[in-house]
């Protein structure tokens, strides 16, 4: 059972709205985009509550791209929690430009000290099973919550621009069958989870949703062309929302994955993951999603 009570009326609006856009010269997008949609109508002790939603293919795994860089930084937390790792001022510029900036440099170091390996050349033998077993250590973590939504999830890869080399790319198999993947519904549950404070601590709460954030402001977007806003979720919110976000792509998906608070009151959970190189392209897809499930009302 998810954590969100199935609504009816927002699976076939959510249906029809896919129906529209697919119209608009995206042909088969029915069977590349994957959507987890949870709208939240009451706030009790300052936690979400009364949780309705509506999927589509919600369960299908798909590279995430730089969406997995959000359970990255929610392990660092974690980590920092069980003193397994030691705070710094380093540790907090790779966190802020992993997130706030994508920076795939920053994620490299993060999965290092998350799993206590490098990169490097191959390795065989016992070295190789050792390093192995300790790169997954995140998916070890996030299988012990024991939740259903982290079922057939995979999250143990470094994020590249250029690909993986080495013992990296061994890891990825042969066929990239050890690729990272996620679903949106694992997505959804992380998020969920983060936004209500039950995954985190009170302080590691607050810290990850201040690098979350982002501005909505034309200006500031403007000044920087990666803002993962334009082009995504965020550009089809109305003027004056909040948004905490985690955008993903590369020449195949476009991904993003939001909770937002609009100025007459509805608080929701939105992830949308695409794929195929047209709809990677697509600048105009997310934000419409946006535009239009935003404005849904259960009055």
């Amino acid at each position: 059972m998810s954590f969100y009570v199935y609504d009816p009326s927002m699976g076939s609006f959510l249906r029809d709205l896919i129906d529209k856009f697919e119209n608009e010269s995206r042909p088969n997008l029915h069977q590349k985009v994957s959507i987890s949609w949870v709208c939240y109508t009451a706030v009790n002790s300052g936690s979400l509550s009364s949780a309705r939603g509506a999927g589509w293919l919600e369960e299908k795994p798909i590279y995430p791209a730089s969406v997995v860089k959000l359970f990255y930084a929610c392990a660092i937390e974690n980590w920092l929690y069980r003193d397994l790792l030691i705070e710094s001022s380093e540790l907090l510029r790779a966190m802020t430009e992993m997130i706030a900036n994508s920076s795939n440099d920053a994620t490299s170091y993060i999965v290092d000290l998350l799993t206590a390996t490098t990169s490097g050349p191959s390795l065989t033998g016992q070295r190789w099973e050792v390093w192995k077993k300790k790169r997954n250590y995140i998916n070890d973590w996030l299988s012990s919550f024991n939740w259903q939504e982290f079922r057939s999830i995979n999250c143990c890869q470094k994020t590249w621009s250029d690909g993986p080399f080495g013992r990296d790319n061994d890891f990825y198999g042969e066929r990239g069958n050890n690729r990272n993947a996620l679903t949106t519904i694992a997505t959804a549950k992380l998020m969920h989870a983060l936004i209500n404070g039950t995954l985190l601590t009170q302080k590691a709460t607050q810290n990850l949703k201040r690098i979350l954030h982002r501005s909505l402001d034309v200006l500031k977007r403007k000044e920087n062309p990666d803002n993962q806003v334009d082009g995504f979720l965020g550009e089809g919110l109305p003027s004056g929302s909040n948004l905490w976000s985690k955008a993903g792509l590369m020449s195949e998906v476009r991904h993003d994955a939001a909770y937002f608070e609009t100025p007459q009151g509805q608080r929701m959970l939105l992830i949308v993951f695409t794929q195929g190189k047209n709809l990677a392209n697509d600048t105009f897809l997310l934000p419409s999603f946006a535009s239009e499930l935003s404005k849904w009302s259960f009055e």
